[in-house]
């Protein structure tokens, strides 16, 4: 096979996170460096033996020509490569992959990170995302690996997700419950891959009258705000449920690639992540469906109270869904997430999927009749555990600021703001228990530059003086 050139001799150091590798576009995501992920890839998938490789995108610049710049590496090396027809949320690709028997897949997404980032995220066979050998091997490949020793070939085929995706939603959520309680939402893809999926579906069940649409158009920039679903990127659509009618439930937000959620409710408050997991799962223990519950190191107490009230077992796992993956294949699991709201349903696949747990909210309001604030209400009644909880993302400049911050708990405080330190873990980062049952915990991110202060207590004032607190020992 011919090798052909794809950039300059110059080998950037390649850094993978929690879940693939992330960079600036024309800086280190290049496609020279691109071609040299994509030649490790094709490397490892033929050492596992040959097999079919499914290759996604998202709606950011340059999404389409990336994606088959990896298609045609895998092709260039004999892999058997198919690309997405048109963009679409990596769920549907996760879907794909397990369906039709496929070894593995790509997605070029940065996810919920800005828009002038890109990246490499890889699927497992079994739907999920990869895991931190698969990773690890393909890091360390790519690092040996020059422009010129990449091979690439012609054009791939194409796949198309979308059927498969709607009939796999079909068996998830009871679309009969949703249609005869007329309930109403909206779903804002902050100008993702997530974009029109929903409103496609609805249309397709009859039910186009039910669903709004924020930002609905795929946009490269995503409309001016990273496209992570949290409440500060969520202006637009605070405002518009607002101003919203009265039997529209809750609006749905989708990151970057549409495997998150966040939620705002009537009247433009946010809805966390974490009431989301609990609701979810108090949803799915009222169908009548058991199991696990698995949750990342960052995940709210509550959700460990309701889990175990039940009689649930409870798995704790680092930050990092990979994480979350497997445990979900061990088997026995029914519901997974993590703080950054992915969560995964395993009778779904073993994958975050926002666009899957939007609808599970929505069964849940039809079928109780009970708002999203209302049902959270009542669980934190019945664990006795009041939840206020925010984050902050510390931008600190250079490599030493952030091995400082690193080291910033080696010694931890016998307080913060006035409330005794009670113990630490260290499962993932420095977590400080402290009194009354809040915490905080100080990471490195997985995909940025950058340290992230967590916080969780029984009231909101609690939460800002322990964050304010936390960050000034961190930043020193």
């Amino acid at each position: 096979m011919e090798r052909e050139r794809v950039g300059a001799d110059r080998l950037d150091d390649l850094k993978f996170g929690t879940d693939g590798w992330r960079d600036i576009i024309a800086e280190r995501f290049t496609a020279a460096n691109l071609a040299r992920v994509a030649q490790a890839y094709a490397e490892h998938v033929l050492e596992q033996g040959k097999g079919t490789v499914l290759v996604g995108y998202d709606t950011r610049f340059l999404g389409r020509r990336f994606a088959r710049l990896v298609a045609e590496v895998l092709t260039g090396n004999g892999v058997e490569a198919l690309m997405s027809a048109d963009y679409l949320p990596t769920p549907a690709l996760s879907h794909a992959v397990a369906s039709v028997g496929a070894c593995g897949g790509v997605m070029i997404t940065a996810s919920h990170n800005p828009a002038e980032y890109s990246g490499f995220k890889l699927k497992a066979a079994y739907g999920g995302s990869a895991s931190d050998a698969t990773y690890r091997n393909v890091a360390e490949r790519a690092a040996r690996i020059a422009p010129v020793g990449v091979r690439r070939a012609g054009a791939p085929g194409t796949f198309d997700a979308r059927e498969g995706y709607y009939a796999a939603l079909d068996r998830l959520v009871d679309m009969a419950t949703i249609a005869g309680s007329g309930v109403r939402f909206v779903h804002d893809a902050m100008g993702g891959s997530g974009a029109g999926w929903l409103v496609d579906y609805f249309a397709r069940h009859g039910l186009a009258d039910r669903i709004g649409e924020v930002r609905g158009r795929p946009d490269p920039t995503f409309y001016g705000v990273n496209p992570e679903p949290i409440a500060a990127n969520l202006a637009a659509t605070s405002a518009h449920m607002r101003a919203a009618a009265p039997d529209v439930a809750f609006a749905a937000a989708t990151d970057g690639d549409a495997d998150r959620i966040g939620v705002v409710l009537p009247g433009g408050e946010f809805f966390d992540s974490h009431q989301i997991f609990a609701v979810l799962l108090d949803a799915l223990l009222r169908r009548g469906e058991r199991g696990a519950v698995v949750k990342t190191f960052t995940v709210s107490r509550l959700v460990e109270r309701l889990a175990r009230r039940r009689g649930l077992e409870v798995v704790e796992t680092p930050v990092g869904f990979k994480h979350v993956a497997q445990a979900m294949l061990a088997g026995g699991v029914l519901l997974g997430g993590e703080e950054s709201g992915g969560i995964g349903v395993s009778v779904h696949l073993p994958e975050r999927d926002g666009l899957a747990n939007a609808l599970l909210l929505l069964e849940a309001v039809a079928a109780t009749g009970a708002s999203l604030s209302e049902s959270f209400a009542a669980l934190e009644r019945e664990t006795g555990w009041r939840h206020a909880y925010d984050r902050l993302d510390l931008h600190l400049d250079g490599a030493e600021a952030l091995i400082r911050a690193a080291r910033s708990l080696d010694d931890p405080p016998s307080q913060l703001a006035g409330k005794p330190v009670t113990s630490v873990e260290r499962l993932d980062g420095v977590k400080l228990n402290l009194s009354d049952d809040a915490w905080v915990l100080v990471r490195a991110s997985g995909t940025e530059p950058l340290v992230r202060v967590y916080c969780e207590a029984a009231d909101a004032a609690t939460v800002r003086a322990v964050l304010a607190a936390t960050a000034a020992l961190v930043r020193g």
